[in-house]
Order: C-alpha cells, then structure tokens, then sequence
C-alpha cells in the first residue's frame, strides 16, 4: 500500500505518516513510498493510543467546565431572587448523567463540526482553477502541488475523479462529488423484499461470426421465416424478441454486429444473462467469432457454444471444440464448464437441446425480478421514425410498464404513448421481462441507456432539465477522460491506476503473437497487471473501437490502419488508437508508462565542499551557526553535510538553516560566504570541512 492511501485511510496528512514510520525505524522518503500491512498495523496501534490519550485529555477539561458553570450561575440566581432574605431552598447541581449528556452533545457537535470542514463538495467535472477556490488555495499553490506529485496540469485543465481525490487529500481533506440530478434513479442495486422477488426469463444474446447461422438460429427457434427479410446476409435491425417454451420463456437479444451489446456494457447496463456463441461446423472459429468471445468475457457473462450447420457432410464438431479450448472454452465432457450443443437450424436439429441448456444456465444464475414495482429497463436501440417520431426498443427488466406512464432515460425523457410488442400488437401494459417497442419519446434514446419510470410528469421534467445541463458538459469532458498511455503514465504516479487493458490489432498471426510475449514479459517483469482483451488479425474496425471504449482500453496496431469509421468513432468516443512499425516501439511506449510503478531508488551525490571560518550563537533563535565559505558547488537548504575535522568525519547530519547574512536562503553558490545550521550538533570549530550531499533519484529502467 502507498503512503498517501494508508494516510487517507488513517484521516492524517502524508508527511505526519513517514515521520511516525521513520521513528519506528520504517524508512520511507514519499507519499510514493510503500508499507507493508504488518507496518501500517503497527501505525495504527500508535495513532490508536494517541487518540485514547487525547479523548482523556478533553474529557477532564469538559468536566471541570462544566462544574465551574454550575457553580457560578447559582450563585448569581441566589442574589438576584432575595437580595435581603436569606436563601432556604437550594439550587441543585445537575447529576452527573446529565454533565456526561451534555459532554456528548458538545463532542458530538464539535466532531460534526470538525468532520464538516475536513470534507469539500465538488462537482464530478471540474477544473483546476475551480478545485484550488474550494480549497481556499492560489491556482498556482495548486499546480506546483500537483507538480511535486508528478502531474503537469494548467489552470483550466479539467481533473478527473481519481486526481481530485488525491490532491485533495494532500490537503488533508476528503472529497464528496455531486451527484448529478437523477443519478441516483439510475444505480442498478435495488433491495427488494424476498416476497416481491419472482423468477424471470433469461435474457440471451446470439454472436457469432458473419454468415454462421444467427438469424437462422432464431428462425428456428420461433419458427417464424426471418431469414428471407436478411440482405447480404447482415441481420437486419429487428431488435428483441419473446420466445415462449415449454420450458419457459426465453428473451432474445438480436442486434446487428454486436453494437448493443458493448454499448450497454458501456453504460454499465446489464444486458443479457447468457451468451449463446454460433460457429458454423464447416467454416470453424473466424476473426467475428473470438471479437465475439473477448465482448463476452469482458462483460463476464456465461457462453454456451452451439455449433452449426452439423448436417453438411465431412464437418468436425469436435476439431471446432479443441479450437475453442484456446479461449478457455472447455466442454463439460472434456472437464470444463462451457456447454456445447450440436445443432441445424436448417434441419431443426438440437434446437430442443439447446433451450434447455439456456434454461439449465438460467437456473443456475438463479434470475429473479420484482413485478409489482414501476417499470425499469434498458434501451436496446432507438430510432426517428417519419410518422411515429423518436422510438425506442426497450427490455422491461424490472416493473410493470403502462400507457401514459412518464420515464426517463440518461439523456432524455417522455411520457408513454403506445407499447408494442415483437409481434406488432399494441398492449395496455409489459410486465418484466418483454421487450417493447415504446413511443413517446422527446428524443431518440441511445442503445445502452437506462430506462426508468417515475411517479409524476413534474418529477420528470425537473430531473431532466437539470441533467441536460451537467451531461451536456460531462459529454463534452468524456473525450479527454478516456485511458491514454500518457494518462496511464499519470495515473501511476498518483497511484491510482495499476492495471492496463489493451486491444491488438496486427498484419498477421505471428507478428501478434510475438508482441503479446513481449508484453506478457514487460507485465511480468515488473509485477503489473496488462491484460490483452482481445487481439486479431487485420485493420482496426468499429467493433474494436466500442470494446475500447467499454473496457476503457487503448487499441495498438501494428502494421495495420484504422478503417475511416473507426476513427471517427474512436475520436468521438475519445479512444485512443496507436499504430506502430516497429516492436520495440511498442514496448518502449509501454515501458515508459510502466515506469512509474516502480519504488524510486536513491544515490547520495556530493555536491559541495566548504570551510567553517567563524562561529556564531543567536540567542532569539538558540542556534550555533557555522559561518563558511564554499570552495566548491554549491549546498541546499535542505542538504545533507559530514563535518570533517582533519581526515576523520566528526558527524553526518541534515542542514536545518540557511543563510546569506540575515536572510534565509534555499541555495548558496560556489564562491559566496553562508551561515549554516546543522541538527543537533554545536560543537563546529573553525577549520572544520563540510561536504554536502543531496539524495538524488535514480532513474530506473524496465
């Protein structure tokens, strides 16, 4: 654990932390510095102890204040009531349970009190400039602290959430972020009452590799004839779709390429439970089919692997199955835990088969929804329709959806005019879990984003108009908040970041697989975690462009391009695309990001030498000063010096003081008369050596 993290969790400043840790003989030079749990419970036992001493402490002095009022305030009620009689009854001292009432109240408001100024509140967007007036700081004050942490930022530069937290705390303070208004209408954990609570339908996803079966898979399915509405064998934007069973029912998922999917992860909506993954027995695994595994084990979601097109002569299911085993898909029956079904979708063949192993999947996710509660759900794509206007496809996932009922997504709202089914039929109301078309939307809602019904039209309107406010200038920062390599960098030096997702792209096999060694090496050789979700041969394309921007992921091309769509989508979504040539330059790039996980290393350096001439005492200061003369480089005011007497070091101590005649200085230079204060040692004679050092960080190489 770093120093600022065990700090923030102690609510103490850095530098109080690596003072008590060097007192224990724990030696540590920044907030950069690491400690193990074992030093930080021996930390935490000091303060612990400190803390007891000084409640003690406020304790004894609360109860003598309080005794003394007492006193005093009945004395001056007994002269106020009978100036010239004399006093029979009198005034009780209050109990002391009643002092020990009181003595909370007062810890407690002082403690709220304390507590309040030690947090500021800040908006989740916010510039230098702005953070430095919260914290009653100058700007510059604010760069140069964010300088000393590694980070070059200017007065207008807008901060991220992480970076806010840890300059905040340098400050001693924490950090409370706005909420923006609705937000907390769109936070997917809902606590239910067990009664409430029934089992729903799975929800499913077909992916796959273009021309593998998936529209076809689904034709079988619902026997209905979708295939013939295909065109150039893309499936067309149908959207959802309800699929009654006798086993139950099953909500399908079918989105052209895997656009929905991603951007759902995106918004951290939760789309589909499970996953069914089609591969064409005759064609076996293609670039489409292991983008489509990376999407779904990105979103963790369980695979089943149905293996298509298995009545066509010559094919090998299971040549298809050990390929597989490569991406961690391992059939049951070979001992892994990936279910395969055989089917046709052609022929029906093992379409029963692999229902039940939706429904066996489904089972063990054990899938329950509350009905009784409003609506919640998830867009699953939006369009302007000409007569109808904007339109959404939206999966009820929770609730019980009605005409006329007011909702709003993230980025807008609408009040609800007709609901349709996959079938085309108008319904009154959907109850959890359907997909619906709904109409009634102010403006077309964007695939992945949340779905919710409110109590009245006026709350609506008020969180709506308050959202697009803030969202329009969170959509505006998105861009800059994206992963870079040089943001990686950054963040490592705050230690806020130590993982690395990346995708790669390249002009073959081999040159993949030689630059995924060498950065499961670079990952190895420096105990840091990269992980590679996916990599492919051929250019970059759109799909790897949304799975960067789910995974906050940096995509590198290796003698590759990026395909025009993906650039603009890439600049849009604010994902950033590196193509290199050589190698190395993809490891040296890496490297440099990496090097700031590494624990710093120093190396004393001398740095000058002078001749103690005089000695001086100052009394209003209790300090013997050793007036010098620097022979050669010069000396700090916060350097190290070894006094030499002869040939034999009389001491090794830090400079504590600094002096051009009267004036404190930071730095003196070769040639120039000083006074110079050394800790804790007065016994300078004149004729002693001083030779200064300064500690001076290595640069480390990975």
């Amino acid at each position: 654990m770093r120093i600022h993290e065990a700090a923030k969790k102690l609510n103490i400043d850095s530098k109080i932390l690596i003072e008590h840790l060097n007192k224990k003989g724990i030696n540590v030079k920044s907030h950069m510095s690491t400690i193990t749990e074992e030093e930080l419970e021996i930390v935490k036992e000091i303060f612990k102890d400190e803390r007891k001493e000084a409640k003690t402490e406020a304790k004894i002095e609360v109860k003598t204040e309080a005794k003394t009022e007492v006193k005093t305030e009945t004395k001056t009620d007994v002269k106020k009531e009978t100036p010239t009689q004399t006093v029979k009854k009198e005034i009780p001292l209050p109990e002391k349970k009643e002092i020990k009432k009181q003595e909370t109240q007062v810890a407690a408001v002082q403690q709220e009190k304390k507590e309040a100024k030690n947090i500021i509140e800040v908006n989740k967007t916010i510039t230098v400039g702005e953070l430095a007036k919260q914290l009653e700081v100058k700007p510059t004050e604010l760069i140069k602290k964010f300088f000393s942490l590694g980070l070059i930022v200017t007065i207008n530069q807008t901060l991220s959430e992480e970076e806010i937290q840890i300059i905040v705390s340098e400050y001693g303070k924490e950090v409370k972020f706005k909420e923006i208004a609705g937000d907390d209408l769109f936070v997917e954990v809902v606590k239910d009452k067990e009664e409430d609570l029934t089992k729903r339908d799975p929800i499913v996803t077909i992916m796959g590799h273009v021309d593998h079966g998936k529209t076809s898979l689904l034709d079988a399915i619902r026997e209905s004839n979708l295939v013939s509405k295909e065109a150039g064998g893309i499936t067309q934007k149908i959207g959802a779709y309800k699929v009654e069973t006798p086993h139950g029912g099953v909500v399908f998922l079918d989105t052209p390429g895997h656009a929905a999917f991603t951007a759902m992860r995106a918004r951290g909506a939760k789309g589909a439970d499970i996953v069914v993954l089609i591969v064409a027995a005759d064609d076996g695994v293609m670039p489409q089919t292991i983008e489509a595994i990376d999407h779904a084990k990105a979103a963790q979601v369980p695979i089943i692997v149905a293996i298509n097109k298995i009545d066509k002569e010559g094919v090998q299911p299971e040549r298809i199955k050990q390929e597989l085993t490569k991406y961690n898909l391992v059939p049951e029956e070979w001992g892994g835990t990936t279910q395969y079904v055989l089917v046709s979708a052609k022929k029906k063949i093992g379409i029963q088969e692999l229902i039940e192993k939706i429904i066996l999947e489904a089972e063990m996710l054990e899938l329950k929804t509350n009905i009784k509660t409003l609506a919640e759900g998830v867009i699953i794509e939006g369009r302007l329709d000409k007569g109808r206007g904007p339109v959404g496809t939206v999966l009820i996932q929770r609730g019980k959806l009605k005409i006329g009922d007011p909702f709003i997504t993230n980025f807008t709202y609408g009040k609800v005019r007709a609901i349709i089914n996959d079938k085309g039929e108008r319904l009154k109301e959907a109850v959890a879990v359907i997909p619906v078309e709904v109409l009634g939307f102010e403006d077309v809602p964007n695939s992945g984003d949340k779905f919710r019904v409110l109590e009245s039209d006026k709350q609506v309107k008020e969180i709506a108009t308050k959202r697009a406010i803030e969202l329009r200038r969170m959509t505006e920062e998105k861009k800059k908040k994206k992963m870079t390599l040089e943001d990686f960098h950054k963040k490592i030096k705050l230690g806020v970041e130590k993982k690395l997702y990346l995708i790669l792209k390249g002009d073959s096999v081999g040159s993949i697989e030689a630059l995924a060694d060498a950065i499961a090496k670079i990952s190895a050789e420096t105990d840091t975690n990269i992980q590679i979700i996916h990599k492919d041969v051929g250019d970059i394309t759109e799909n790897d462009v949304l799975l960067a921007d789910a995974s906050n992921a940096i995509i590198i091309g290796f003698f590759v391009t990026a395909l025009p769509a993906a650039k603009e989508l890439a600049v849009k979504e604010g994902v950033e695309i590196k193509i290199y040539h050589i190698i190395y330059e993809v490891v040296d790039a890496i490297k440099a990001s990496l090097a700031g996980l590494l624990e710093p290393e120093y190396e004393t350096v001398k740095i000058g030498e002078a001749e103690v001439r005089q000695k001086f005492f100052v009394e209003s200061e209790n300090k013997y000063i050793a007036g010098s003369y620097l022979k050669t480089g010069k000396v700090y005011h916060d350097s190290i010096v070894s006094i030499f007497r002869g040939n034999k070091e009389i001491i090794k101590g830090n400079v504590t003081s600094l002096k051009r005649f009267k004036d404190n200085v930071k730095e003196v230079k070769e040639g120039f008369e000083f006074g110079v204060v050394v800790d804790g040692y007065k016994d300078i004679q004149p004729g002693d050596v001083l030779v200064f050092y300064q500690e001076v960080q290595k640069v480390r190489k990975l």
